[in-house]
């Protein structure tokens, strides 16, 4: 497929494992893409495993001068900007509301929510000027459908994000620019595994733990939620604006009453 040949795409959070696999996918389907990542070496990284087509900047999205700088970039570098997939975000730490310290809290609406706004809002003008284009937001994981327990900050901050998506979906469709969210449910990323081991025997319990949890017994790949953010880039997408779309494999399907036993042992 070559469904952004002379199109320019800005990731965001492009260090990371989801960024970074959706960047790739953005190159091979012809887009010269913009890596932004706070962390200025894991950017450079993944600009140079796509090469010539990429330019590397360092940009924090909680900061609305390095929001502006970033879509600046794309300007500057390949002349316009025609896709934004903002995936910056932060898991935050698990602590009951009760307990949880309002510092962590500002944290986490900051780079989840804030981010979000800043990202769009500096990026809406080039999008403007370009004649249309399309964002994809990091929308609500699994949490708008599953409560994740000692997590309410990360939850909260990432609802926003949905409804963020269905009102920027009605405000600039008259400019020709989609706006729609994904969804992830549990993606085999170090995020995820957010225990302290680099065992990789631990890493494959966890994952296999939640795979027998998902009906289509498999966890989610980087990959996948790249394929799913291009096609909501795309133009095959081109009738699909405000919408949040889940990548679960059916894990928010799964209850109690209806998983397999082996998901919920006795011990």
């Amino acid at each position: 497929m070559n469904r952004f040949a002379g199109k320019v795409a800005l990731v965001t959070g492009a260090g990371g494992a989801l960024g970074r696999a959706s960047a790739i996918r953005f190159a091979a389907e012809g887009s010269r893409v913009v890596i932004a990542d706070l962390d200025r070496e894991r950017a450079q990284a993944v600009a140079a495993e796509i090469g010539l087509e990429a330019s590397a900047i360092q940009a924090d999205v909680t900061d609305l001068e390095d929001c502006k700088t970033m879509v600046q970039a794309a300007q500057d570098a390949f002349g316009k900007l025609d896709v934004v997939f903002a995936n910056a975000g932060i898991g935050g730490e698990k602590t009951e509301f009760v307990d949880l310290p309002i510092e962590e809290w500002d944290r986490v609406m900051d780079v989840n929510l804030r981010g979000m706004v800043l990202t769009c809002k500096a990026a809406a003008p080039a999008l403007i000027d370009a004649g249309g284009g399309s964002i994809v937001l990091m929308g609500s994981s699994t949490g708008g459908w599953d409560t994740i327990l000692g997590s309410g900050a990360y939850m909260m901050s990432k609802e926003a994000v949905k409804a963020l998506a269905r009102n920027l979906a009605l405000e600039l469709a008259r400019y020709r620019i989609r706006v729609n969210a994904v969804c992830p449910g549990i993606i085999q990323t170090q995020l995820s595994f957010r225990q302290a081991s680099d065992d990789p025997a631990a890493w494959e319990k966890f994952f296999a733990r939640f795979a027998e949890r998902i009906p289509l017994r498999r966890v989610g790949q980087p990959e996948d939620v790249a394929a799913t953010v291009a096609f909501l880039a795309s133009d095959d997408a081109r009738h699909i604006t405000g919408a949040s779309l889940l990548i679960d494999g059916g894990q928010t399907l799964q209850s109690w009453s209806n998983a397999p036993d082996s998901a919920y042992p006795s011990d």
